[in-house]
């Protein structure tokens, strides 16, 4: 996969101090968090075989059971 410059331009288009981009609050920590957050609910999905809001089969025990707001260190 390549990443466009145009994307690239995007993203960095608030950078204006180093601590912009790799802060507690910069661009790099957020990607890493939606990033991981994406892989984990992919990974989630493909284990339980359905989509988020979609029905499980009927003798599927695994079931998603909801979501609470979860803050990840990094």
């Amino acid at each position: 996969m390549t990443i466009s410059k145009e994307l690239l331009d995007e993203l960095l288009s608030g950078v204006e101090r180093p601590e912009d981009l790799l802060g507690d609050k910069g661009l790099m920590k957020e990607l890493k968090v939606r990033l991981m957050e994406r892989m984990l609910g992919a990974e989630l999905t493909e284990h339980l075989g359905y989509e988020p809001h979609g029905e499980p089969a009927s003798q599927q025990a695994n079931r998603r059971n909801g979501a609470t707001r979860k803050v990840l260190k990094g």
